[in-house]
């Protein structure tokens, strides 16, 4: 017997199956080395993806400070913390989709923005076992987490957790599966699998391993997925986290396309059918 209960379902989350959340990567923010002072600047930038996501017909949005190189090693800072949340209301002003945080590489962060703005789910890059990325060493934090989703009462918020997240190598190789059952063991509503890096494409082998491993827990792709390969990731995978895909040109740093989130979408909507 699985000591690992029953998640709720994509559908119960987003209200459709197999859904597509689309990337909001956000430019520079405050403190970061390319921030240039403007913040309506990057503001409007994440309206406008925003919009063309919602207008190509994803299902949800996650909002990220991607454009923050170099990375925190663990915990950002207050600008950080307070510009994301800013960015994330205005956002959710202007579109009508559940909205994601991701908060580089401090998903404790993450959760305080998504409670204080309403948001349904956040992607805890670095959840269970410690890693070595490009950023440095970075400690799990899902005993933080928990605890300061009961200290806020925080009853809502789902947490879609990485496992060997891209980028990175685990301070102990072992197994994904293994990783992806103990992320699951520490309470996250779902699991994330990706490929080596940004746009990379996920290998479908580690989707499928995963999920048969523990088919209780929905499992999401966290990269690299297009329309040419997502009908044999769905075999497996219960969505997916579309970044680069849905750019100009297919390039992650340029703005959303909505043709190709338009193309894109439906080729997923055939295969729900």
């Amino acid at each position: 017997m699985s000591f690992i209960s029953k998640r709720a379902t994509m559908k119960e989350i987003f209200g459709v199956d197999k859904p597509i959340i689309g990337m909001v990567h956000l430019p520079p923010l405050p403190g970061s080395v390319f921030y240039d002072g403007d913040m309506k600047k990057v503001v409007d930038r994440a309206i406008e993806d925003a919009k063309a996501l919602e207008e190509g017909g994803v299902d949800a949005l996650e909002i990220e400070n991607f454009g923050d190189m170099t990375y925190f090693p663990g915990k950002v800072g207050p600008e950080t913390v307070s510009a994301i949340a800013y960015v994330a209301t205005k956002v959710s002003e202007e579109v009508d989709l559940p909205l994601g945080i991701c908060v580089l590489t401090d998903p404790v962060s993450a959760l305080a923005v998504a409670h204080a703005v309403g948001a349904t789910f956040i992607r805890a890059t670095v959840y269970t076992e410690a890693v070595v990325d490009v950023s440095g060493i970075i400690q799990a934090c899902a005993h933080e987490l928990q605890r300061l989703k009961k200290l806020i009462v925080d009853t809502k918020t789902k947490i879609f957790a990485d496992v060997q997240i891209k980028h990175s190598t685990p301070l102990a190789p072992r197994p994904i599966e293994h990783s992806a059952k103990d992320a699951a063991y520490f309470l996250a509503d779902a699991v994330i699998v990706s490929g080596s890096f940004t746009g990379e494409e996920t290998p479908l082998e580690k989707v499928k391993r995963v999920k048969e491993y523990i088919p209780q827990v929905p499992v999401l792709v966290g990269s690299g997925t297009n329309k040419e390969n997502v009908k044999e990731l769905f075999k497996y995978a219960d969505g997916a986290i579309v970044g680069t895909t849905f750019k100009k040109d297919g390039i992650t740093t340029n703005p959303v396309d909505v043709n190709r989130v338009r193309e894109f979408m439906e080729v997923v909507w055939k295969i729900r059918k």
